[in-house]
């Protein structure tokens, strides 16, 4: 057998004789499938066994299928590593932030990534969606670890993702990875940040033309987003509705001033880099903060700094017109920062070449110039055609997948947990059609857990049911973020859908994105975990691909219910018909009917497989809170 990164992986952990890797080392049981609670085992003995399984998976490979993308039927876990492979592995009641004595680290690294593997691959997973993993900056750092956005260097990998007791770096063991993803016929699609970086990035130095400054005087100590009048933002709102980009509303000259221009030369003071101007004026780098709308209350966004996409002298500041909603003047190729612009088309090549990656998915992509987008597409296109694309953008436009995109996060967290917005978004997309696919889930990184929003725990692992048995039949790739088949209610970060309560309660130093914390793999928040319901509904969307995946208008309809809190959706392509419906309620029973024009007949639930009578008619259900059914329909209804 060729000697692979994976391969020495195992031989180094079998060199390890040391009697300190036999000490106290706990591991939830759910990791090997087993029911909840901890079981204690050897580090090195443990991760060296479910590495030989990935190996011998070499010797005897699942047959792969002959035609199709591989993007197409793509079932995505969300892993942010550092967070969901953490344990409290000494059992102390804390996540540590520094290797145990036996070498091996508490907090989430790469090496228990490749363990978890074979875990998300029978829930029914088959490609694994990693959150940054690069090096992390420490000026402004958030919480006790950083954020994985506050990106140092984008070509470093965070070396806390290793494992002291081996000494391989985060870069030999992210090749492991995804040579042991690729033995289990699993695809890895990583994310890149390009359209900012840390506060203290490696690129200032040498390149300070791609940053902003700000002059550093007691006029910009309390520098923070521009303030627009009401009338400026109904007309900024106006203009940008009717994409009327050409003489964009700047913000005030007051705000402007406080930038200067370029050429900014850096000293260092203090271990720290300075800028300072021809003129002699100090400056530092500008901090960022949430862009659009132009009147957004997000908390500032103190650890990273906007990347200058532009040169134009008009434009040298930071506001919704030079970030996302770019001024027409900014078309002008004169304008590009063509130097930066260029490393960033570089970075995911050589991603490509080093690690093996099957994908990318762009942080911020919707606020990054679409020519730039585009080339990034087409780079890494060059070395891969079926290299996978996701954009994080909510509307899935012809437009989106024109540039290159193979799917988008979509708007679907925001509406699904109301079934009146669910209505009105699904009646949209069945007359204009589905460009391209959107992910199928309730919730990300930057959004409240399902289980966030119900006190009664139980109640949020009903609506997770609902949630996820609706996503799976419409035309998405299904999204499992990791811990959601735990029913894991706390949140990840406060970016989107929270409120000055939620962020009084859970500062940096309580959020996972930037602190050492874990899911509750050994009790699964004292509720039954979703695996074998994941894997149920994932099984019967399989059967179902084609019909699921058809985005034609007409191919996605919602039938009369008698309940208004059981919702039913019907999706029809060819002969074909799959009806869905759902008790939307989370606590309560719900009793309804549908009606059809065959009198008498019956139908068969492939969830519960239990046949359903239709009597004069109607079909009458009794559903459980959360409780979803699927149907095949015979043509003759």
């Amino acid at each position: 057998m060729q000697k692979t990164h994976l391969a020495s992986l195992l031989q180094a952990l079998k060199n390890l004789k040391s009697p300190e890797t036999g000490t106290l080392y706990k591991i939830p049981c759910i990791w090997s499938g087993k029911d909840t609670g901890t079981e204690q085992v050897n580090p090195a003995t443990y991760f060296s066994h479910i590495i030989e399984t990935i190996l011998n998976n070499q010797e005897n490979p699942a047959p792969k299928p002959t035609d199709g993308d591989w993007r197409t039927g793509a079932v995505v876990y969300n892993l942010f590593i550092r967070l969901a492979t953490a344990f409290d592995h000494n059992g102390d009641g804390s996540i540590g932030t520094e290797p145990l004595p036996c070498g091996f680290r508490e907090t989430g690294t790469l090496l228990k990534a490749i363990a978890l593997l074979p875990y998300i691959k029978n829930l029914g997973a088959n490609t694994i969606y990693l959150l940054p993993l690069t090096e992390i900056g420490a000026k402004s750092r958030k919480g006790s670890l950083g954020s994985p956005y506050a990106v140092k260097n984008p070509r470093k990998l965070d070396p806390l993702l290793d494992e002291p007791a081996l000494d391989l770096s985060a870069e030999f063991l992210l090749k492991a990875f995804v040579e042991a993803a690729h033995l289990l016929d699993m695809h890895v699609v990583l994310e890149f940040v390009f359209r900012t970086t840390s506060m203290d990035s490696s690129w200032i130095k040498e390149h300070p033309e791609w940053f902003y400054w700000l002059k550093d005087n007691e006029q910009t100590r309390n520098y923070g987003p521009p303030h627009f009048d009401q009338d400026t933002l109904n007309r900024i709102y106006e203009v940008v509705d009717h994409h009327e980009m050409h003489n964009l509303p700047a913000p005030p000259q007051e705000y402007r001033d406080q930038f200067v221009a370029q050429p900014v030369t850096i000293q260092k003071e203090d271990d720290t880099l300075q800028g300072t101007t021809p003129d002699g004026t100090v400056c530092r780098i500008a901090s960022a903060f949430s862009d659009w709308p132009p009147d957004d209350q997000q908390p500032a966004w103190s650890d990273v700094t906007y990347l200058k996409m532009h040169t134009h002298e008009a434009f040298n500041y930071i506001a919704y017109n030079t970030i996302r909603m770019y001024d027409s003047a900014l078309d002008d190729p004169a304008t590009f920062n063509t130097s930066l612009w260029n490393e960033i088309t570089d970075i995911i090549p050589s991603y490509q070449e080093e690690y093996q990656i099957d994908g990318a998915m762009i942080d911020m992509g919707h606020a990054l110039p679409t020519l730039l987008k585009q080339t990034i597409v087409r780079k890494a296109r060059e070395k891969r055609a079926d290299f996978a694309f996701w954009d994080e953008n909510f509307n899935p436009t012809p437009e989106i997948r024109a540039e290159g995109f193979n799917a988008v996060f979509g708007s679907l967290p925001f509406v699904v947990h109301d079934i009146v917005f669910i209505r009105g978004l699904l009646n949209h997309l069945n007359k204009t059609g589905i460009a391209l696919p959107f992910f199928g889930t309730g919730e990300n990184h930057n959004t409240p857990r399902v289980c966030f929003r119900y006190p009664r725990q139980e109640a949020g692992r009903n609506h997770s049911m609902f949630i996820f048995t609706l996503s799976a039949i419409l035309p998405t790739i299904p999204f499992l973020q990791s811990g959601m088949e735990l029913c894991e209610w706390y949140p990840i970060n406060l970016g989107l859908n929270f409120n000055d309560s939620d962020r009084a309660l859970y500062p940096p130093e309580k959020l996972p994105l930037f602190s050492a914390l874990s899911f509750d793999w050994e009790s699964s928040n004292g509720l039954k975990p979703l695996n074998s319901y994941i894997r149920k509904i994932l099984a019967i969307r399989a059967r179902y691909l084609d019909l699921v995946l058809s985005g034609e208008t007409g191919s996605m309809t919602i039938p009369y219910t008698s309940e208004p809190e059981l919702f039913a959706v019907m999706r029809t392509a060819g002969s074909q018909t799959l009806l869905f419906v759902g008790n939307s309620n989370t606590s309560d029973n719900r009793d309804g009917f549908l009606e059809f024009s065959t009198e008498n007949g019956s139908l068969f639930d492939l969830i519960s497989e239990q046949s359903w009578p239709i009597k004069g008619h109607r079909l009458e259900l009794s559903c459980k809170p959360g409780q979803c059914m699927l149907f095949e329909l015979p043509v003759e209804l």
